[in-house]
Formats: structure tokens, C-alpha cells, sequence
């Protein structure tokens, strides 16, 4: 049972994850020890896994695709990403300052401990790294599409938001934002349990999870050092992405007027960056938000070192 909370709670952590922008939910698999079996346990869903539910061996196929596991980390995905949705649409609205402070010092410590599981850092290996960091800072730079709620958009959306948040490093909710869907999805859609946008994204983040987890795999396995390398590559490049002191730049039409999305909210083109230019109490109070991100790195580092037992 413990084992399973256990599960529980890193899948908790990866919903957590996968609802901010700039934050991948792979990472946190990654980091805790599970983002081996994760993928291992998704790609178990082929033909010989379908033939054994088609004759009834449910006993076979549990083990076969490692169902206790995927239920365990999938309920706290999901558990997480529901209760969370509400609480940072709240925050985000409030202490917006303070929660990307937050999460900037979570994946400033996450860097360390994703690139420190590389065996051997090597010309190649580093080579990836630094291409791994120089392609997120370009994805950072790019400018959010504008809101799009037809069916292919979505389900395409879902697609690649999934295949983001499956890679360590790499967030899939900020890839929502570039698309333009991201409040339409992570924070509408799930408070207000709209089926007509969450069937669609759903379900182009099954197939992509399908998928992708093959691909990705194969990958893993057979060019292992060069994947975290550049896997810590993009979680480097993805610090300016929420970097705490930033100022949202909106669209505006050819007489300088804002647009709205069709919710009623302007349409974010970019980020103005900035760096605090006098001392205060508040940016105090930020930094060590900041430390406290950092800390609970560590903590879940910590909590994740039984990642090496057998399940």
C-alpha cells in the first residue's frame, strides 16, 4: 500500500506539473524514478495486450501492461490536475509574481538532479545539452496562437500537449500557450467540466500517448546519456519561459485596440522581461519563495531515492 501512495503522490506531482506552464510533468516522472517504467508500461499496449482482453486473460494483461502502476500514477495525474486547476487560476490571478518565483526555483534545482543521471558527459552528450537549451529559448520567444475551439484544433492540441508533457523538460502546458489554448483547456475547461473541449484533447492525448511512448522508448534505450542531456537541455532553456518578473505583451489590432479571446480575454502575443531594480520587502519575499521551490526539489530528490527498488 505504501508503495502504491507512493505512486500515487508522483503522479500527483506530474498533474501538478503538466497544469503550469514552463513545468513538465516528465520531469517530475523523470527525477522520481518512474519515467522508465512510465513509457515501458504504455508502449505494453499492442497487439498481444489487446488479444489477452479479447480472451478474457484480465489477470494476464494487469501484468502485462503493468495496470497497477499506470492506475496508481494515472489516479494521481488525474486527482491532482482537477484540485490544482481551480487553486492556480486563483494564485496566477493574485500572486502571480510569487508563483513563478515558485516554480522558476523548482526547475532551477530540477536541472541538477535530471543532468546528474547522465553517466558520461561526453562531446556528443554535451552538444545535446546545449541544443537542447538553445531550441527551448527559441520555443520561449515564439508567440502564442490565438484561442481555437474546433474539434481537429483541439484533438491536435491534445496531441502535441501530450507529447510535451511525456518528455521530461519540456511543458506541455506551455505548449497549450503557444497554441493559444492553454486557459481555454488547463483552467476552463477543467473547472467547469466542459465536455466539448475536454473530449477532444483527451483524446488526441491518447493516441499521441500511444503513440509517441514507442518512439520515445526506443529512444531512451538506445541513446540514453543524450536524451537526459537533452532533456536537461530543455529545462535550462525553459527558465526564461517563467521567470518570475515578466510583463505580458497583448495583441492589438492595426489601430493599437486590444484582442479578445471569444472568453473575453486578451490575447497574450509575448513577454516583456524585466530585472528587479530596487530592494523591497516584497522582493524578499519573492526570492525566498524562489528558495522555497528549490527546497521542495530537493525534497521530492529525497523522497524519490526507494526509485531503484523493484516495484
Amino acid at each position: 500500500m505504501k508503495h502504491y501512495f507512493s505512486l500515487f503522490m508522483k503522479g500527483a506531482g506530474m498533474g501538478a506539473a503538466n497544469v503550469i506552464p514552463g513545468v513538465s510533468g516528465g520531469t517530475i516522472a523523470l527525477i522520481t524514478g518512474i519515467f522508465e517504467e512510465l513509457i515501458t508500461s504504455i508502449k505494453s499496449f499492442d497487439a498481444r495486450a489487446v488479444g489477452l482482453i479479447f480472451r478474457g486473460k484480465f489477470r494476464e494483461f494487469s501484468r502485462y501492461v503493468h495496470l497497477d502502476f499506470l492506475l496508481a500514477v494515472f489516479l494521481g495525474i488525474g486527482a491532482s490536475i482537477i484540485s490544482l486547476a481551480r487553486l492556480l487560476g486563483f494564485l496566477f490571478e493574485t500572486y502571480p509574481v510569487q508563483v513563478w518565483a515558485y516554480f522558476f526555483g523548482l526547475i532551477l534545482a530540477s536541472v541538477y538532479y535530471v543532468s546528474a543521471t547522465v553517466h558520461r558527459w561526453r562531446l556528443p552528450v554535451i552538444l545535446f545539452f546545449l541544443s537542447g537549451a538553445t531550441l527551448a529559448l527559441l520555443i520561449s520567444f515564439l508567440s502564442p496562437a490565438t484561442e481555437n475551439q474546433s474539434f481537429i484544433y483541439l484533438f491536435i492540441s491534445g496531441m502535441v500537449a501530450m507529447c510535451s508533457m511525456i518528455l521530461p523538460g519540456l511543458s506541455g502546458s506551455y505548449v497549450l500557450v503557444l497554441l493559444g489554448e492553454y486557459e481555454l483547456v488547463m483552467i476552463h475547461a477543467v473547472n467547469e467540466f466542459r465536455l466539448d473541449i475536454l473530449i477532444p484533447v483527451v483524446a488526441g492525448a491518447v493516441v499521441a500517448l500511444l503513440l509517441f511512448s514507442r518512439l520515445l522508448s526506443w529512444i531512451y534505450k538506445k541513446f540514453r546519456d543524450q536524451t537526459i542531456a537533452l532533456l536537461s537541455g530543455f529545462i535550462l532553456g525553459s527558465l526564461v519561459t517563467i521567470w518570475p518578473w515578466k510583463e505580458a505583451v497583448y495583441k492589438t489590432d492595426a489601430l493599437g485596440n486590444p484582442v479578445f479571446h471569444g472568453n473575453g480575454e486578451p490575447i497574450i502575443q509575448g513577454w516583456h522581461w524585466m530585472i528587479p531594480d530596487e530592494f523591497s520587502a516584497g522582493l524578499v519575499i519573492t526570492l525566498l519563495v524562489m528558495l522555497a521551490g528549490i527546497v521542495s526539489m530537493v525534497g521530492i530528490e529525497y523522497l524519490a531515492r526507494d526509485k531503484n527498488q523493484p516495484a
